[in-house]
Order: C-alpha cells, then sequence, then structure tokens
C-alpha cells in the first residue's frame, strides 16, 4: 500500500465489487484489495488458475494511465491480504436459482456473509464495515453478529442508492439537473421502502408545490414512488441480472465519507435504538457518516412533520424487515 493513502477491501469481485474498487481507486485517496475465492461457485465457466479478484484487478489497474489515477488495485483469494483495512466493503452473495426456495436463499447467503465477516474481522478489527449483500437489512444483522462489532462501525447501503434512483426519476420527468434535488428513501431495501414526499425538495422548493402549480402531476409523482421501490427489479428484468453501476457508485459514495471524515447526511442502513419507534433492527434512515462510522443517526419524526402514509409506509416497512430477520433467527443463523 502506498505511504499516505487509507486501504479498503472489498469481499466479492463480481459486478458491483469491481465497481466500487474502481471508483475508489479513481479518486486516489485508498489503495484497494479486492478478494474472492478461486473456487466461486457463482461463477458461469470455473478458471483453471488465479482468481476474478485478481483478473478484475489487473484490468482496472490497467485502465489507471488512461484515466489518471494513482490508487492502486490488488486481488487475491487470501484474507491476510485485507489485513490494516480501514474500510471493508462485503458484496458477497448468491443470487436466487430456478427452484431455490426465499428461505433457501436467505440461509445461503447468511453463511456466506456469516463466514465473510468473521475472516475480515480477524484482520481489520478496527475498519468499518459496509454491507451490500442481500437481503441487505438482514445480512446487515449477520455481519454484525458474525464481527462482534460496535453497531456503529456495521452499516448497509441500500438508501443512498434508492435515493438516488428516486431523485434521477424526479429530475427526468421534470427535466431540471438532478444536483437539485434533494430526497431521502428511508426504510427496508425492498418493496416497501419509503420514499419521504414531505421532504423532497427541487431548486430548495418542496415537490408538493410542484404538483400544486401543474409542473408535475400527482399521478406521474405516485409512478416515481411506484419505479423507486421496483428499482431494482425493474433493472433485473431489462438486463437480466441485478445493477452493479449505481449500487457499486453509491458504495464508493458512502466509503469516501468514511475515508475523509466527510460527515455527510445520508441514508443508511443502521440499528436502530428506539428511532421511528424501532429499536434492534436494521433500518435505512439518515445518518451522519464519518470515521467513526455511522456517527448519529437523524429520527425525522422528531425534527419534521412526516404525513401519516410516510409514517404507516415507515411502520409497513419495518416490520418487513423484522420478519426477514425472525425467519434467520428460526433458521438458527442468528
Amino acid at each position: 500500500m502506498a505511504a499516505g493513502r487509507k486501504k479498503v477491501s472489498v469481499i466479492g469481485a463480481g459486478n458491483v465489487g469491481a465497481t466500487v474498487a474502481f471508483h475508489v481507486a479513481q479518486q486516489g485517496y485508498a489503495d484497494v484489495t479486492l478478494l474472492d475465492l478461486p473456487d466461486d461457485l457463482t461463477l458461469e465457466r470455473p478458471r483453471k488458475t488465479g482468481s476474478m479478484a485478481q483478473g478484475k484487478a489487473l484490468d482496472l489497474n490497467q485502465v489507471s494511465p488512461i484515466v489518471g489515477y494513482d490508487g492502486r488495485l490488488s486481488g487475491t483469494s487470501d484474507y491476510a491480504d485485507t489485513a490494516g483495512s480501514d474500510v471493508v466493503v462485503i458484496t458477497s452473495g448468491r443470487p436466487r436459482s430456478p427452484g431455490m426456495s426465499r428461505e433457501d436463499l436467505l440461509a445461503v447467503n447468511a453463511d456466506i456473509v456469516a463466514s465473510v465477516a468473521s475472516q475480515a474481522v480477524a484482520q481489520s478489527p478496527d475498519a468499518v464495515y459496509i454491507v451490500v449483500s442481500n437481503p441487505l437489512d438482514a445480512m446487515c444483522h449477520v455481519a454484525l453478529k458474525a464481527t462482534g462489532l460496535p453497531s456503529e462501525r456495521v452499516i448497509g447501503q441500500a438508501g443512498v442508492l434508492d435515493s438516488t434512483r428516486y431523485r434521477n426519476y424526479i429530475a427526468a420527468a421534470l427535466k431540471i439537473s438532478v444536483e437539485d434535488i434533494q430526497a431521502y428513501v428511508l426504510g427496508g431495501h425492498g418493496d416497501q421502502m419509503v420514499p419521504v414526499r414531505s421532504l423532497t425538495t427541487v431548486g430548495g422548493i418542496p415537490i408538493q408545490k410542484w404538483v400544486e402549480t401543474g409542473k408535475i402531476t400527482e399521478e406521474q409523482l405516485q409512478k416515481i414512488e411506484d419505479d423507486t421501490r421496483q428499482g431494482g427489479g425493474i433493472l433485473t428484468n431489462l438486463i437480466g441480472t441485478s445493477a452493479w453501476y449505481a449500487p457499486g457508485v453509491a458504495t464508493a459514495e458512502m466509503v469516501e465519507a468514511v475515508l475523509l471524515d466527510r460527515k455527510r447526511i445520508l441514508a443508511v442502513t443502521v440499528l436502530l435504538s428506539g428511532e421511528y419507534g424501532v429499536s434492534d433492527l436494521y433500518f435505512g434512515a439518515p445518518t451522519k457518516l464519518g470515521a467513526a462510522g455511522a456517527e448519529e443517526i437523524y429520527d425525522l419524526s422528531k425534527l419534521v412533520t412526516l404525513t401519516d402514509v410516510e409514517l404507516a409506509g415507515i411502520k409497513e416497512s419495518a416490520g418487513k424487515v423484522q420478519g426477514t430477520v425472525d425467519s434467520l433467527k428460526e433458521l438458527g443463523k442468528l
């Protein structure tokens, strides 16, 4: 690792993991170790030698003279090479295959995340861990148990991605720069996520004012909210697999906030302790993200007036996440 730069390890060299690695290295503030196993059963074609991580790291390093970044990427299948990481990103997991039940997938990915997290923390006990593996909220619980770390250092990436999708849809509908759209999506990473319309602004103006003045219709906005909830499914239907560019870049934004101690307020999956009336549950909420991880969680219901629809949505979303966590407990994974 180059002197003066931080170290990030990305566990899982699939599309999302490689995208995270590329964007972090491109910024030049960290060197990246990309890890997977030579006998990774998720591969379409087995390799005779080496690992996917080694190949992708070599490919990404060869981009550096063109793009102009000095962050170095290395690929490995040895957890010892991840030692001393400042941030560890966990993207490992299996997609659902034909004939596989939801419970089967939940159990398989819980085992993968538990194994990855326990091996990574043995090498990097002081790191902040960012979980990307699905089902996201439940896998955060698995990683928390496996690492034994304080909950502020085990967080999940979902809300940054969901909020980005929401902002993008609004910007496209209004033909306005996405940079001028401010919005949060709360809750679990699934169909019950909650786009918070009452806090959504366009150029500092509440989105409802844009509806009232006819710039966007109620029907358009409702469809945008529905499409945001179904964002992952829409992309899977179009490309035949899970998205990777937006999830990878969203994760890299969180990595930057931690490494550079940015104190960003982002929608992060964190362990709640009474916020929104929810306790001991990983849930998407606005969070100050810095060097210590999740440094402060903001309960919007105590800061602003949320609508009855939004409050009901938060309750429903929490119930859905709790159901998944309960399933993990029944399977003996928590």
